[in-house]
């Protein structure tokens, strides 16, 4: 029987290994290459636009080599019993 409703959480570590330049044309924003610890091998890069804020609303961006946290989190996790 699987009961629904329950909020789900997890943590990873993860590093930012490189910052990825947008070609100047394209109107992309540079982005952050992610490398997330305990992911299949296949899928522990992530790549996100390296658009940040800080606690006092100014922009910050990530740097290679700094440590951060994914975290992933579900509003209707499914338990089982």
């Amino acid at each position: 029987m699987f009961k629904r409703g329950k909020q789900a959480m997890k943590k990873f570590r993860a590093t930012v290994q490189r910052i990825i330049k947008p070609h100047p044309a394209s109107g992309e924003p540079e982005k952050a290459q992610i490398a997330v610890e305990g992911a299949d091998h296949l899928y522990r890069e992530l790549r996100v636009p390296n658009t940040l804020t800080d606690e006092h609303g100014n922009p910050v961006k990530l740097q290679p080599g700094a440590d951060v946290e994914v975290s992933i989190k579900s509003e209707d996790a499914v338990a089982s019993s």
